[in-house]
Order: C-alpha cells, then sequence, then structure tokens
C-alpha cells in the first residue's frame, strides 16, 4: 500500500460512512431529476439523493480533471457524474451560480481577474490570499493543487530565430508584423490583448480567434504558419512534441494559476471537500502534462479513461 493510500484512508473510512449515512437519510424526502431542481441536487450534505454534478469547461484538461474529482467522489461513497465541455469561464461559473452543476475545476489567477479584473496579485500566494475575497456569495474554493497550468505565449522555433525572440520584452517592435492566435475570450480579458499592450506594448497585426482552448486546431495553425503566436496552456505536450518555443513573461502578464475546485458553498458538503482536497495533494504539474498527452496524443484515450488510471496509481480506487 502506497503512502498516499494509507493517508487518503486515514481520511475516507470516517467519509464514506458519514456520506453513506447523510445520502441514506435524504432518500426519504428527495426524488427528481438533480438538474431539474437545483435545490434539491444531492452533493455529500445538501440533503438529496441526486448525484453530485462536476462541470467543466470546454477543453480536454478541464475534462480530465473533472473525471478525477467526480472518480475519487465515486471511490469514496459519494453519488457524482459529470457535465463536460459546458463552454467558457463566463458560462460554467454561471452553472455554478445557478445550481446546474455543484462544482468544477478551475484555475487561481484567472478565476480571481474573472471577479476582480483589476486585482493584482501575482505569485500564488497572493492569488490564493485574494481569491476568496474576489467570490461572490454562494462560491468557494478549496485547497490549490501544486498543479498549474498558465496560459503562455508560444511561436516556433523557426519564428524564435526570425525575429529574434525568446521573451515577451522583445516581442513590442515585431508585434505588428505577427497574427495571434487564441480563444475568442482572449481579446477581451485583462492578461489578453489588453495586457500584452499595456505590459509589451504589443498590438499585433491581427487577431485570429481560435475555439480549441490551445489545442490540435491551434497548435496546426501555428506549425502552418498561418499564425505567427499562440495562446498555449504550458501543460500542453505539443509545446515539447514540435519544439515550441514559449516566451518568457517577466513582467507576468500570465499570473499563477493552480488547479482547484469552485464549489457551490451551499450545496458541497464537507466530506466532499475533503475527497477533493485529497485530490488536490497529489495533482502535479507533470500529470496534467501526461494526462493531456494521454487524451490528445497517440493513445487517444477519453477523459475518463485517463482519470480512472491517475485515481488508479495514486490509490484513490484501491
Amino acid at each position: 500500500m502506497t503512502k498516499t493510500h494509507k493517508r487518503y484512508r486515514r481520511i475516507g473510512a470516517p467519509m464514506v460512512a458519514a456520506v453513506a449515512l447523510a445520502l441514506a437519510l435524504s432518500a426519504c424526502g428527495a426524488t427528481g431529476d438533480p438538474l431539474s431542481n437545483p435545490e434539491t441536487t444531492g452533493s455529500g450534505g445538501t440533503g438529496s439523493d441526486g448525484p453530485l454534478v462536476v462541470g467543466s469547461a470546454a477543453f480536454p484538461e478541464s475534462e480530465i480533471i473533472a473525471e478525477i474529482y467526480a472518480g475519487a467522489l465515486e471511490a469514496a461513497g459519494v453519488k457524482a457524474k459529470t457535465k463536460p465541455a459546458i463552454g467558457s469561464r463566463e458560462i460554467y461559473v454561471g452553472a455554478v451560480r445557478d445550481g446546474s452543476v455543484d462544482l468544477v475545476p478551475e484555475y487561481s489567477g484567472n478565476l480571481l481577474l474573472f471577479f476582480n479584473p483589476d486585482a493584482t496579485a501575482a505569485s500564488a500566494e497572493e492569488i490564493m490570499d485574494a481569491l476568496p475575497r474576489a467570490l461572490p456569495e454562494g462560491l468557494a474554493v478549496l485547497e490549490p493543487a501544486e498543479a498549474q497550468n498558465k496560459d503562455s505565449m508560444v511561436i516556433t522555433q523557426a519564428t524564435s530565430e526570425k525575429y529574434d525572440l525568446t521573451s515577451l520584452a522583445d516581442i513590442g517592435d515585431v508585434c505588428g508584423e505577427l497574427v495571434l492566435g487564441a480563444p475568442p475570450e482572449f481579446a477581451e480579458r485583462a492578461y489578453g490583448l489588453k495586457g500584452l499592450k499595456e505590459k509589451y506594448g504589443c498590438e499585433f497585426k491581427s487577431f485570429e480567434p481560435l475555439n480549441d482552448g490551445g489545442g490540435a486546431v491551434t497548435v496546426q495553425a501555428l506549425i502552418e504558419n498561418d499564425i505567427q503566436v499562440a495562446d498555449i496552456f504550458t501543460t500542453t505536450p505539443a509545446i515539447e512534441d514540435h519544439g515550441l518555443v514559449v516566451l518568457e513573461d517577466p513582467k507576468n502578464n500570465f499570473i499563477a494559476q493552480q488547479v482547484l475546485p469552485l464549489i457551490s458553498e451551499e450545496r458541497v458538503g464537507e466530506q466532499v471537500r475533503d475527497v477533493l482536497n485529497s485530490v488536490s495533494a497529489e495533482l502535479t504539474t507533470d500529470d496534467l502534462i501526461s494526462l493531456n498527452r494521454q487524451v490528445s496524443g497517440d493513445q487517444k484515450l477519453s477523459a475518463e479513461k485517463a482519470a480512472h488510471g491517475w485515481l488508479e496509481e495514486n490509490g484513490f480506487l484501491e
């Protein structure tokens, strides 16, 4: 038995019993579709026997983490199901607020800026100090993982050599010759076009909105030189696989982005929070890169299968 498994078992046994009791007691007074009646969705302590609903954003890594959360909860005796690929942050945060989902995987820095566009926190510690105060009533975040996935400006080796670029500090003078590809919302986000202009004097020749969250479509457009700069998450295996260059960000335009659950305070009980915190205690950045490669690489695993393998490897299913 691994060290991880031993620690999980110490918190898991009483947790399972407590959740089972709560679900059994709630069965007498709650029925129906958990998505049609948000007030009665079961979430480890809200008084219903319906499954807890774990949502995700519309890109593979978010879907994988959602499956990890749901799988860990199921292994602990909590009914859970996933509602993947809901959409952008504006949409899935709204889903947590309106009760159509109970929790979603999130990224600390971007979540802070979503609720407080004027926030100046940049480090992981500063963000986690500021984030709880920025959240509206009814929402909360749990413990962050070591795992982190930041937006980054990525170019090909050929573009790096052509313009002698290794850092965003050097990009201002040549931005007018470059096309940027990024998700549509990048045009409005504080760290997006606005942040790059303010911090680095960068105004691109044009902006190409791409809807795959920095995935295969974005990478292909970059490799084929349809775009010269791409917003790609730092845990994307294609960066290493294609020898792409991540431009340094000395002015911290892209702030710390630790993975953590965003939850409905009312609908997610303490037992569920303990399970999710135990997941965060194990999830690393290297794990994210590996999981993304399993899903987006040659293996083509489903998010559910990749998540199952991680849960098994880390002792959650034993």
